[in-house]
């Protein structure tokens, strides 16, 4: 057995010592990277819903009155689980006069009853708020889709683009399994706030006003989705 002298005994402590100082800092650069990996997911799945021949169109006549948009790239059945990775998601918003979108802020949802519907274990969300009433309601803590909150289902499919025209709701819901889209009812989803993420991802403590509304923190890591989502409301 090899013998620990006083000196190696006293570096080893030094060692753990060390690595318990960078922890925090190790958590929070890990924590970090989990939101741009989000942040680089979720503009791949706004595009996959943009693109889509079904639900493009239909969505790409919402976008221009659109208040703010937020993205899900994957949402685990029987994982609706706060701060879980397969529930989580990141909103943008825009201002009437506004000349650009802002955010992301970072979200969950949860302890949803609607199931999947459209089949598969996995679904891809895009949930787009219509009314100062949603996003007003998005910038809380928590909500409950369908409450206080009204949301329906995006029309898909032939004639899909006129039937926006008659929607009234606060929130509009899109979804996609196993690339099949279709318009889906979140009634009974709740939507909370990801704040680790949020300060992770922005570098210090800030809330979803912060972030969508007063536009005090910006990350250029999420240039491009917001680029991608300006560009769709444009009709491009």
């Amino acid at each position: 057995m090899k013998r620990i002298t006083g000196v190696g005994l006293v570096g080893a402590v030094l060692g753990m010592f060390l690595l318990a100082m960078n922890a925090p800092a190790i958590a929070g650069e890990e924590k970090k990277a989990d939101a741009e990996r989000l942040v680089s997911k979720s503009l791949l799945t706004f595009e996959a819903f943009v693109a889509d021949k079904d639900m493009g169109p239909s969505l790409k006549s919402l976008l221009p009155r659109a208040k703010g948009v937020l993205i899900y790239p994957q949402v685990l059945k029987g994982a609706f689980i706060v701060g879980a990775a397969g529930g989580s998601g990141v909103m943008l918003a825009h201002a009437e006069k506004a000349p650009s979108w802002s955010g992301p802020a970072f979200y969950t949802m949860g302890e949803a009853s609607f199931g999947l519907q459209i089949g598969g274990e996995s679904m891809e969300v895009v949930l787009v708020a219509l009314s100062e009433k949603g996003v007003s309601a998005l910038l809380s803590t928590s909500v409950k889709l369908g409450g206080n909150v009204g949301v329906a289902a995006g029309p898909v499919g032939a004639g899909a683009a006129a039937a926006t025209q008659n929607l009234s709701a606060d929130i509009v819901s899109y979804a996609r399994s196993k690339g099949l889209f279709a318009g889906i009812s979140l009634d009974g989803a709740v939507v909370d706030v990801r704040e680790t993420l949020n300060e992770a991802y922005y570098g210090k403590k800030v809330t979803p006003t912060d972030i969508l509304v007063k536009g005090t923190v910006k990350n250029p890591q999420a240039n491009k989705l917001r680029a991608a989502v300006s560009k769709a409301a444009r009709g491009k």
